[in-house]
């Protein structure tokens, strides 16, 4: 899969770097430390600018974040009161911690969405919450951008420094990923266990 990606910047050059991160953030098929290290190790050649990878690289990723906070902000909280109110258990929430949630994230959403995108796996996750619970479009925005600038600056910068040894950037943020999905799931678990009933 990394050489398919690595042809496919070497023939489009940037914009390949911007269909590439579009595509994993809307349908995650190849992880963006492949990508952007890939495209860092194009700018380490000569072929290609560092500056204008992260660019694109960040374009493209923040196309896909609108795409999904568009869809999260269309559906709506309030479709998913229904739902709440009968799986709440196995969906470890009822519509009194919805309500809290909101409250939460009218205060403190603008660092979950800065510093989500700076975290694997949470970052494809994030503009989903922001959408849901209606962050205003120029703060998810401004946030998200920074956050994702952020993100793909390190792996561009990482694939620009290592050379040929760009793999070694999957290696180290790849066992971060599980090890992040792991916790999730075993978090998950835990609430379904000591989860009840807001009073």
């Amino acid at each position: 899969m990394g050489e398919w990606v690595r042809e496919l910047i070497e023939q489009s050059g940037y914009l390949g770097v911007a269909f590439l991160m579009l595509a994993e953030t809307v349908f995650p098929p190849i992880p963006s430390e492949v990508i952007m290290s890939l495209a860092g190790l194009q700018a380490a050649k000569g072929s290609l600018s560092l500056v204008g990878v992260i660019l694109c690289g960040t374009a493209g990723a923040m196309l896909g974040n609108v795409f999904w906070y568009l869809l999260a902000r269309a559906l709506g909280l309030q479709r998913f009161k229904p739902l709440i109110d009968r799986f709440g258990r196995w969906l470890t929430m009822d519509w009194a911690e919805v309500e809290r949630g909101e409250k939460w994230f009218r205060t403190h959403g603008a660092a979950f969405v800065f510093f989500g995108r700076l975290m694997p796996t949470i970052r494809s996750l994030v503009s989903i919450p922001a959408g849901l619970l209606r962050m205003s479009l120029s703060r998810f925005l401004f946030w998200s951008t920074l956050g994702t600038l952020g993100w793909t600056t390190l792996l561009a910068t990482a694939g620009y420094v290592l050379g040929q040894r760009y793999t070694m950037v999957d290696e180290y943020i790849g066992p971060a990923s599980t090890a992040i999905i792991i916790l999730l799931v075993l978090w998950y678990f835990w609430r379904v266990l000591t989860w009840r009933p807001s009073r």
